[in-house]
């Protein structure tokens, strides 16, 4: 007795075929369109760079906040910064000091 093999239909390798490439499409437009797709790397550029500037600014900050706090360190107090601020906290001034009022209307 023969035995008959049965060819595997032609519409079931288009379908295959027809998958993939519906597949690769949506590969593709994820590619270019996604979270991190080509489009959106150019905007992740730019907040990288709005994000250095940031971090340029605060660190530049963070130094003068240093240099303020290195001022009053007990081996390098300096009278001068001391009298200074404690005038400015207190409201007080010595009796031959000149003071200048700004004008309100400026």
């Amino acid at each position: 007795m023969p035995t008959r093999v049965k060819r595997p239909s032609i519409l079931l390798k288009l379908s295959i075929t027809a998958g993939l490439v519906a597949f690769q499409g949506y590969l593709g437009y994820h590619l270019l369109t996604g979270a991190f797709g080509l489009e959106s790397q150019k905007d992740m550029l730019a907040e990288i760079e709005v994000l250095k500037a940031r971090r340029a600014s605060l660190e530049t900050e963070i130094e003068a906040y240093r240099h303020r706090i290195a001022l009053f360190e007990p081996q390098r107090l300096d009278p001068d910064i001391i009298t200074e601020r404690s005038r400015e906290l207190l409201g007080l001034v010595h009796p031959d000091d000149i003071i200048i009022v700004p004008d309100e209307k400026d």
